[in-house]
């Protein structure tokens, strides 16, 4: 029988990745994130911002706990909702989800 002894090759050295290609998955993800999750996100702030400020007496609301009214009074951080005859609330004015004219079309 003839046996011959095996040898395993030595491994070649692995190079070392640079720091910028070892960030550069980081980066990608980060870029992902921001045009995904956190610009629609700030967009959509913006636009309620826009929406309480143009706000005024008398309009009907939705409010983000569902609740219905027409606004009676309002300051700059208040607004008192009339939700019945005679019945009236106050809340904060960035709990105003939506108009209710927007939220009929």
């Amino acid at each position: 029988m003839f046996v011959s002894t095996a040898y395993a090759q030595a491994a070649e050295a692995v190079a070392k990745p640079s720091m910028i290609e070892s960030l550069l998955p980081m980066l990608a993800i980060f870029v992902i994130f921001y045009f995904l999750l956190i610009r629609p996100q700030t967009k959509k702030a913006k636009q309620h911002q826009e929406m309480l400020d143009q706000v005024k007496r008398g309009e009907e609301i939705i409010t983000a706990s569902g609740i219905v009214g027409k606004i009676d009074g309002m300051n700059d951080q208040f607004v008192t909702l009339e939700i019945a005859n005679g019945v009236k609330i106050k809340m904060l004015k960035r709990q105003i989800a939506s108009k209710l004219k927007e939220q009929q079309s």
